[in-house]
């Protein structure tokens, strides 16, 4: 037994002022520790998020009692991130990154995708010391200026040629990182956290020296699914994509395919840059359908009555939510055999890996022609989630590893005592405040 434990948790973005699936992550642990009693702070920046897009967020996002947003600004502006992301420095943000941290004696501080506050954000503390610091590789960040190991805007990262990769990216090189302050600075955090087993030995196999232990991803389950959740949205029998439409998703390496697949259509849920391009490709493609972004309800009945989703990224994905969302509404999958992907899929075996696109078509017939194979693999994806990849076995798993984190670390757990009884702790504020 335990007390209810103060969470602090800090990512450059954060819903709705977010894009990918490390922000959606964030928000579905915030709110899942919040609704078992725990007091849960966020620090993100919202002057990041506008220097990446155009305008105020478009879709709405709701947090649980129990969760307090600190959303960064600064008279800067889009400037702000920019010196972080140059520097590797915390300013001009430090000091209302403290008035948070000094607020209240935090049990745990959480570090997820940090690039644009800079690394020496890991160094930032409370003025007490019984708390841990933790951190999620949702990238390769740390071994990786562009995060995803996409060399050249163009291929996969085979060896480190960080500067020319940076240029090719049409960005200003990160000279912090020909230093040793992301080392410095890493040694403040306590443990960290990967989502997946490649991931981990990616990192370490790039040189990060740092031990990491696998926390996998996981999805909640639904509220307020559609009452015709039964009934298929859509005439035709249909794959799914669903994703951020970029050029490390592969979706264009699908496309051909359907040209001369006609057993099928190929359903797409999201929007992205690359895609004006992917529609040109479609164009006068009577078997491919682009839905736009769609709700989670929405997607719900879209992923259950899908032959299989279809997740065919390029990139060395760290983990694949779609997967899991898949597996939730007991429909199979078929990924490419590259990175984090695979390592779920063949975990599970609730669908199969490709490497080829005849072994993808074989794969995508085999499921469509086989209701009872379809069935089977659902089924065992769907156990899956159960058992590894939903809320509760998530958090359990969490909170094993906080636990050893702290026993490392102080020789005991600060928020539970010998004989498991709680412990009340003090509210503390900032020195001198």
């Amino acid at each position: 037994m335990s007390r209810p434990l103060k969470f602090c948790h800090l990512s450059t973005f954060y819903p709705p002022y977010s894009f990918g699936g490390d922000a959606m992550y964030l928000h579905r642990l915030v709110n899942a520790l919040a609704r078992r009693g725990h007091e849960v702070d966020v620090i993100h920046c919202a002057d990041s998020y506008r220097l990446l897009h155009a305008g105020p967020p478009t879709q709405v996002f709701h947090n649980a009692a129990g969760v307090t947003v600190h959303t960064l600004k600064s008279p800067l502006g889009f400037f702000s991130p920019l010196v972080a992301q140059q520097t590797g420095m915390t300013w001009p943000k430090t000091n209302q990154i403290l008035d948070v941290l000094m607020s209240k004696k935090f049990d745990v501080i959480h570090y997820h995708n940090v690039s644009l506050l800079g690394p020496e954000v890991l160094r930032l503390a409370p003025n007490d010391s019984d708390f841990l610091k933790v951190y999620t590789t949702h990238e390769h960040w740390l071994v990786c200026p562009m995060h995803v190991l996409w060399k050249d805007n163009e291929r996969l990262c085979d060896k480190p040629d960080c500067l020319r990769c940076t240029l090719k990216f049409r960005r200003p090189p990160q000279w912090w990182r020909y230093t040793r302050l992301l080392e410095k600075c890493a040694m403040s955090v306590d443990m960290f956290f990967s989502p997946s087993r490649f991931t981990r030995d990616m990192h370490h196999e790039r040189g990060f020296a740092r031990h990491i232990e696998h926390l996998p991803y996981f999805v909640p389950p639904v509220e307020g699914a559609s009452p015709d959740i039964e009934t298929s949205p859509h005439h035709r029998p249909y794959f799914l994509f669903v994703g951020r439409l970029e050029k490390i998703k592969g979706l264009q390496n699908l496309i051909p395919l359907f040209r001369s697949y006609s057993h099928a259509d190929l359903l797409i849920a999201g929007t992205g840059e690359y895609e004006a391009e992917l529609r040109r490709s479609a164009a006068g493609l009577q078997n491919i359908i682009f839905l736009g972004a769609l709700q989670q309800p929405q997607l719900q009945r879209i992923y259950r009555h899908a032959i299989a989703v279809i997740v065919p990224s390029i990139c060395y994905e760290v983990f694949g939510i779609i997967i899991l969302e898949a597996y939730r509404e007991r429909t199979p999958v078929i990924v490419h055999r590259l990175g984090g992907l695979q390592e779920v899929a063949e975990e599970s075996n609730g669908g199969f890996s490709y490497q080829t696109p005849e072994e993808l078509v074989t794969a995508m017939e085999r499921l469509r022609a086989d209701e009872e194979l379809r069935r089977t693999m659902g089924e065992q994806g769907f156990k899956r989630y159960l058992e590894r990849w939903s809320e509760d076995a998530h958090l359990q798993t969490y909170f094993e590893l906080l636990e050893g984190a702290a026993q490392q670390k102080f020789g005991y757990v600060p928020w539970k005592r010998p004989d498991g009884t709680a412990l009340e702790v003090p509210t503390l504020g900032r020195s001198g405040s």
